[in-house]
């Protein structure tokens, strides 16, 4: 580019070219009054060479072919990611060292029974919440379990946000319960992204489900705001009946009401399943999950019934 020096007393471009399989564009930016100064700036970018499964940093679909590549200005590129025996990992939701084997050997039985009045509460209300799913669900228990998994996953969410503001407000640290309860909303995540590939949801029971995650939100926020102990036990009350649930759906799959299909590839990934793994193996983890989000629901609602803070009380981390 060539300007005269008058010219460049009133106007100084810069020019970024940046040619990428083809496609052109130009960004020019002009700085006025600027005295002796002339630069012509070109980049160049050669298109990298693709690769099959990448991921567009830029959130495109790719070009030619369907393939998807990558250029990232960020300096920020996908990792790729490989089982224990070398093998590539699917997964962008969750990482190898995410994954982990539950311990399905946990009482199922456990049940505290409700004392004061508040307890009480907390206990008959989730026994209500249980009635229209009883009704509109019937003996559907994979649609009952995705519509379980979608409530299910909003306490540890609302309780750790709440938290997390909490300990920003006042300057301290939570004992490690913001991330017990985030790990334990992550993990009902990934109970509902497995009972996806195997129920398929109506479109009036999807719509029932935004419905009851929007009410349920709002009121648990409310009620762990005004009273996380109740918060808490309403939800190891609620964890209670999603491990009667699942007794119930393991009954209908040992007598054949639910066909027991393989267990989705998700699953077996997250779970460290075996390969030949059935949904009713699914079930089991899952339950023994809930059995454990149970435990500790109950266990931080008994540190604030007894006057105490859950800072004082180091928080079960990677309790499954």
């Amino acid at each position: 580019m060539m300007m005269s020096r008058s010219a460049m007393k009133l106007l100084s471009t810069a020019t970024v070219r940046t040619i990428h399989g083809g496609g052109e564009f130009r960004q020019g930016f002009f700085a006025l009054g600027a005295r002796n100064f002339s630069s012509t700036v070109s980049a160049v970018r050669e298109k990298p060479q693709k690769e099959p499964g990448s991921v567009s940093a830029a959130g495109h679909s790719g070009f030619e072919g369907g393939d998807k590549s990558v250029v990232s200005y960020w300096g920020v590129a996908p990792v790729k990611l490989t089982k224990e025996d070398g093998t590539e990992w699917k997964w962008s939701c969750f990482k190898p060292s995410e994954a982990y084997k539950a311990d399905v050997s946990i009482d199922l039985g456990k049940h505290h029974v409700p004392r004061v009045w508040t307890e009480k509460v907390a206990y008959w209300g989730v026994k209500m919440l249980r009635l229209p799913t009883d009704i509109f669900f019937k003996r559907r228990f994979e649609m009952r379990a995705m519509m379980l998994e979608t409530v299910a996953a909003v306490p540890g969410m609302v309780g750790g946000m709440l938290l997390h503001c909490k300990s920003l407000r006042r300057f301290e640290h939570s004992g490690g319960w913001i991330r017990a309860l985030l790990e334990e909303a992550e993990n009902e995540r990934m109970h509902l992204m497995t009972f996806m590939e195997v129920a398929k949801p109506r479109w009036y029971e999807r719509a029932l489900v935004f419905a009851v995650q929007g009410i349920f939100w709002n009121f648990y926020f409310v009620a762990y705001v005004i009273s996380p102990k109740v918060a808490h036990r309403a939800v190891g009350y609620l964890e209670e009946e999603a491990v009667h649930s699942y007794n119930e759906f393991i009954k209908e799959l040992d007598s054949g009401n639910i066909p027991n299909v393989p267990a989705p590839a998700i699953a077996i990934d997250y779970w460290r399943l075996a390969p030949d793994s059935t949904l009713r193996d699914v079930v089991m983890v899952v339950r023994a999950d809930e059995a454990h989000h149970r435990d500790v629901n109950h266990y931080a609602s008994d540190i604030h019934y007894q006057g105490l803070q859950l800072k004082e009380f180091p928080a079960p981390l990677g309790y499954h």
